[in-house]
């Protein structure tokens, strides 16, 4: 499977709500690292999480993943996502969000997949309150500050 053919099968199986289908794309013990939901690993997992968790709070969900590039062990992409939000706070607004995928690869399927995503103006488009979304951010900042490749920057 091309880079394309494996990123238009992903966004595919989640827009489709198919968590059988996307799940299949990862290693029997792959991990799929959300920026709101956390790790998920294991196929069964990561098929739940798209089933369940990615409709939790949401519909018509739609998502493009735009020149993939790989070197065969590692594969990234520019990608635009959205959903109709079903929170009380967002009034059934259609919110978007922008990001980058970070996958490894290991016999042509997912082994770990993360993302590094441009959050706020989509948790701003379902209203949150400030104080929420300081919540949200300081989360994320706390899981860049704990990598290990971080280290040097503290």
């Amino acid at each position: 499977m091309t880079p394309q053919e494996l990123v238009n099968a992903f966004t595919r199986a989640a827009e489709q709500r198919n968590g059988e289908a996307f799940a299949r794309l990862f290693t029997p013990d792959g991990v799929y690292h959300d920026v709101f939901y956390g790790e998920f690993k294991g196929t069964e997992k990561i098929a739940g999480m798209v089933n369940d968790w990615f409709y939790r709070h949401a519909t018509d969900l739609r998502w493009d993943m735009l020149h993939p590039v790989s070197d065969g062990e590692r594969l990234y992409t520019h990608y635009l996502f959205s959903y109709v939000s079903t929170m009380p706070e967002a009034g059934g607004k259609r919110v978007g969000f922008e990001g980058v995928s970070i996958m490894t690869l290991k016999d042509g399927k997912i082994a770990h997949y993360r993302e590094v995503a441009n959050t706020g103006p989509g948790l701003l488009d379902m209203n949150f309150p400030p104080e929420r979304v300081a919540k949200i951010l300081q989360k994320q900042g706390q899981l860049v500050r704990a990598q290990p490749a971080f280290a040097r920057h503290l």
